[in-house]
């Protein structure tokens, strides 16, 4: 059944070796293959963590989700869809799903693994990707969902997950003896949610690095003990000792707290914010920089706990952070809401070059 006028997709595509460089394109729509869905994507979320997708594109797989011409890449969006047409028949055009897209204006889908909750992405090309990416919630069973919040959850569900994930990952190792933690980009909304977990953790000091446009808005949230700029890095005590999470992928500043911090017990990479900065982390001093992988934590926590349990605690840490969000004076995030494709590639280009308040939350829909 179709329900869709569309007969075309339009994509925001980038080079892959110039992130710079990114176009609309028109994709013409093929017939469904038995057992396929088209959704038309109304909302997705763009902040800093898909300028990271991008950035690890190839290194992460990022890039194979959504294959696109050659030399050219899709990057992954986390948001809200609505099946316009429906060759599968435990999927019914009109159902509205939460999950993984390409940015662009629709996406086919191949359902497979069904059940109430939702269904996983069975593409051949998607199956050796990690499941994490290719599961697909139906809004109507998510108790995750709320329909008067989309935008919030499309901007800070996926995030959040992250922070938690890397908060649990540090407690389960004793913070590797560190008593102090070191965030970079903090005024990023995947770091104030690493700073919100862990700054309930007792004897446990969270310090804020960011830029000094961005000190007064870190410091209003309340999550982080002290905030620095990343000029006043050498005020730190070098011999406390530390992890360093980088949400910022700065290959200067990384070697700079590598350098000064002699305590340093762990170095956590998790984004690439600073993307124009990024660069190798071989060769530092202390330890070596590990880069930190969401799904793998899962995964963890699935075998020590079971998935039900996980995806409780982790249902009751969002409720708590959405709320604190949403009703702080003033709020940590204002949802700026964008329409059109035009409007989505000026949005990118001004998300790569880092050009908009860390206090607006932008969620669009070509």
């Amino acid at each position: 059944m179709n329900t869709s006028t569309n007969t075309q997709t339009t994509q925001l595509r980038v080079s892959k070796q110039q992130l710079s460089n990114a176009e609309l394109h028109q994709v013409p729509h093929q017939p469904l293959q038995t057992g396929q869905v088209r959704v038309r994507i109304e909302q997705f979320a763009l902040t800093a963590n898909n300028i990271t997708y991008a950035a690890f594109g190839d290194a992460m797989q990022y890039w194979q989700f959504f294959p696109t011409d050659e030399g050219w890449g899709l990057i992954p969006v986390w948001g809200f869809a609505t099946v316009v047409e429906s060759s599968c028949a435990e999927v019914a055009v009109g159902e509205r799903l939460y999950g993984y897209f390409p940015m662009a204006s629709h996406a086919v889908l191949q359902p497979s693994r069904h059940s109430p909750q939702g269904f996983v992405d069975g593409a051949a090309h998607r199956t050796p990707l990690h499941p994490v990416y290719n599961q697909y919630l139906r809004c109507a069973q998510d108790p995750w969902h709320s329909g008067t919040s989309e935008g919030v959850q499309a901007l800070l569900r996926p995030l959040y997950t992250t922070s938690w994930l890397v908060d649990d990952f540090l407690g389960d190792q004793q913070f590797f003896g560190a008593t102090q933690v070191l965030m970079s980009s903090a005024s990023s909304k995947t770091a104030y949610g690493t700073a919100h977990a862990l700054h309930q953790r007792p004897g446990l000091t969270v310090v804020g690095l960011t830029s000094a446009a961005n000190r007064a808005f870190c410091e209003g949230l309340g999550c982080y003990h002290r905030v620095m700029t990343y000029d006043e890095l050498p005020l730190l005590d070098p011999t406390t000792p530390s992890v360093y999470v980088d949400l910022a992928g700065n290959a200067s500043l990384r070697q700079q707290v590598h350098t000064h911090m002699q305590a340093l017990t762990y170095s956590c990479s998790i984004g690439g914010a600073h993307v124009q900065a990024l660069g190798s982390a071989k060769d530092l001093p202390g330890p070596r920089a590990v880069l930190f992988f969401a799904p793998a934590q899962i995964k963890k926590r699935q075998a020590d706990w079971g998935a039900a349990v996980l995806q409780q605690r982790l249902l009751q840490a969002w409720q708590q952070f959405a709320h604190t969000v949403t009703h702080s004076t003033p709020p940590w995030l204002h949802v700026v809401e964008h329409h059109g494709a035009e409007a989505g590639l000026t949005l990118y280009r001004q998300m790569l070059q880092g050009q908009l308040p860390p206090v607006e939350g932008h969620v669009l829909g070509f």
